[in-house]
C-alpha cells in the first residue's frame, strides 16, 4: 500500500512539474530589445525594399543634401567643418571640402549642414513628439563611403535608420522626463552604421548598448533660449553612434540589458513600453519612411500649419495695424517646444526664432512667407514684428491630441480693433504624409538651396542622386559633393 501511495505521489509530482515547466516555457521573456533590434537590422536586405520605398529614400536623400549644400557658408557649419578637417585625413568626404575626414567627424560636419536651416524632413508621432530622421543620412553616407559599401547597402542602411528611429518614437516618450529627441537617433544610427560595417547581430546589439549608455542628450537643448547646439545635437548623436559601432566591431561590449536593466533606459529615460519589432517594415509591412514629411518652410514642424494660417489670415486682414490680439492654438508638443517659454517672445537669435510660434506667425503675417532670410538681426528686431508678438498668446488645444490631418494642427484667431475676428485652422498641407512632395517639388526646393552652385553642377548631381540605386560605387557621387576645383 505504501508503495502504491509513493507511486501516486511520484506521478502527481511529475505532472505538477511538467505543468509548471510548460507554464515557464510559455512565459519565457522575449530577448532584450537591443538584441531584437539587432536581429532585425542583421536580417534586413535591399531585396526587402519595394520600389516605392527606394524612391522615398532617394527623395529624402535629395532633399537632405540640398539642405546641407544651402547651409555650407553659415558660420556654425563652417566651425563644424573646420573641426572635422583639423583631425587629419580619413575615408569620408566632408561636403564642400576637398579634404576627407574620419567617418564620425565627416558625419558630424555634414549632419550639421543638413540640419542648420531646420528645413530637413520630419516624422511626427500621434502624441509623442517629432524627430528628423534625415539627420541619419549624413552618418549613413559617411560610413558607406569609408567602408566602400554599395549604393544598395546605403539605401538599406538609411531605410533601417528611419525605421528604428520612427518606431521607437511611436511608443517611447523620453521628452516627458526631460530628454532630447536625438536619444532615439543613437540606436538607429548605431544599427545602420554597424550594418554598413557588416557586423553580426551580436556586435550590432553591443553597438546599441554602447551608443545609448553614455550619450543621452538633455532637453535643455530646445528649452528657453535656443543655442547653436539645437541644430547640432542630432549630428553629435550620429557621431557618437558611429564611434559605438566602431568599438563594437573591435570586440568591446556595453552595459546590458540597456533598455530593460534596473538602471537602464526604461528606468531612467523613457517609461517601459512594448516595442513590437516583428511589426517593423519588410515582409509585406510598410516602412516608416513613407510617413515622414518634408518641410516647405525653414521652421519648427509645429509652426508649418501656423505659417499657412498666418499668410491666409493676413490676406483677409490687410493692414497689420488693425490687429488687436492674436491667439495661436497648437498641440501639446507645439506649445512645449515653441510657445511656452517667455524667451520665445523676445528671440535674439535664429535658433530661438525658428522655434518661436509668436515670431514665426507674426513674421509670416507681415511678409507672406518664411524663408532663410526671415531670421536676420534686423528682422528679429523689427518694431512691427515685436508689436504683433506682444499681442500674441499661445495655448494648447487638447482637441489636437487626436490628429485629423497629416500635420501638427494650428488654429489662428486674430481679433481686430473693431471687434471682428478672423480665424483659420490648418491640419493638412502638402509635403506631409499622404501628400508627399513630387520629384518636381523636391528639385525646386533643392535648386533653391543649391543656388550657390553652377546650374550644370546641380543638374549633374541631381541626375546621379535620382539614379542612386543603379550606380556601382559611391565614389562618383562623393566626388560631386567635394569642393569644386
Amino acid at each position: 500500500m505504501t508503495l502504491v501511495r509513493r507511486d501516486i505521489l511520484h506521478l502527481a509530482t511529475g505532472a505538477a512539474l511538467a505543468a509548471a515547466t510548460g507554464r515557464a516555457a510559455a512565459a519565457e521573456p522575449a530577448p532584450p530589445l537591443a538584441e531584437r533590434l539587432a536581429d532585425y537590422a542583421d536580417k534586413l536586405r535591399y531585396e526587402d525594399l519595394d520600389a516605392a520605398t527606394v524612391e522615398r529614400v532617394k527623395a529624402h536623400f535629395v532633399d537632405t543634401l540640398g539642405c546641407a549644400i544651402g547651409a555650407l557658408d553659415e558660420p556654425v557649419v563652417r566651425v563644424c567643418r573646420d573641426v572635422a578637417l583639423a583631425s587629419g585625413t580619413g575615408g569620408a568626404t566632408v561636403i564642400g571640402a576637398s579634404q576627407r575626414s574620419s567617418a564620425a567627424l565627416a558625419s558630424f560636419a555634414n549632419g550639421a549642414a543638413a540640419r542648420y536651416y531646420d528645413l530637413n524632413d520630419n516624422y511626427t508621432s500621434a502624441t509623442l513628439g517629432t524627430v528628423h530622421p534625415s539627420d541619419h543620412i549624413a552618418p549613413c553616407l559617411a560610413v558607406a563611403e569609408a567602408e566602400r559599401a554599395s549604393a544598395h547597402d546605403l539605401i538599406t542602411a538609411i531605410t533601417l535608420a528611419y525605421e528604428v528611429n520612427c518606431r521607437l518614437l511611436d511608443v517611447l516618450d523620453a521628452a516627458d522626463r526631460g530628454w532630447d529627441p536625438p536619444v532615439f537617433s543613437l540606436p538607429a544610427v548605431a544599427l545602420a552604421a554597424g550594418k554598413l560595417m557588416q557586423l553580426p547581430a551580436a556586435q550590432l546589439a553591443q553597438a546599441v548598448n554602447l551608443a545609448l549608455n553614455d550619450h543621452i542628450p538633455m532637453g535643455q537643448t530646445r528649452t528657453q533660449v535656443n543655442s547653436d547646439w539645437k541644430g547640432l545635437a542630432d549630428a553629435e548623436a550620429g557621431r557618437n553612434a558611429i564611434f559605438a559601432a566602431e568599438l563594437a566591431r573591435r570586440g568591446l561590449t556595453g552595459p546590458a540589458p540597456i533598455f530593460e536593466g534596473r538602471k537602464g533606459f526604461f528606468a531612467l529615460v523613457a517609461s517601459p513600453a512594448t516595442v513590437d519589432v516583428a511589426a517593423f517594415g519588410g515582409r509585406g509591412a510598410p516602412f516608416k519612411i513613407h510617413q515622414c514629411g518634408m518641410k516647405p518652410y525653414p521652421a519648427v514642424v509645429y509652426s508649418q500649419t501656423a505659417i499657412v494660417a498666418a499668410i491666409a489670415a493676413a490676406k483677409e486682414i490687410g493692414d497689420p495695424a488693425a490687429v488687436a490680439a492674436i491667439e495661436i492654438a497648437t498641440t501639446r508638443r507645439g506649445y512645449e517646444q515653441a510657445g511656452r517659454d517667455p524667451e520665445k517672445w523676445t528671440p535674439q537669435n535664429r535658433d530661438t526664432a525658428d522655434h518661436s510660434l509668436p515670431y514665426i506667425t507674426a513674421r509670416a503675417m507681415l511678409d507672406g512667407d518664411i524663408n532663410n532670410g526671415s531670421y536676420t538681426a534686423a528682422k528679429l528686431a523689427e518694431p512691427r514684428v515685436r508689436e504683433l508678438m506682444r499681442k500674441t498668446t499661445v495655448k494648447e488645444d487638447p482637441a489636437f491630441a487626436k490628429p485629423k490631418g497629416n500635420a501638427p494642427a494650428t488654429r489662428l484667431t486674430v481679433t481686430l480693433a473693431d471687434g471682428r475676428t478672423v480665424a483659420r485652422e490648418v491640419r493638412d498641407m502638402p509635403g506631409f504624409p499622404g501628400r508627399p512632395m513630387s520629384r518636381v517639388d523636391i528639385e525646386r526646393k533643392f535648386r533653391g538651396n543649391a543656388a550657390r552652385w553652377p546650374q550644370a553642377r546641380t543638374d549633374a548631381l541631381l541626375q546621379t542622386l535620382w539614379t542612386l540605386e543603379t550606380i556601382g560605387e559611391l565614389a562618383a557621387l562623393m566626388g560631386q559633393l567635394q569642393a569644386a576645383a
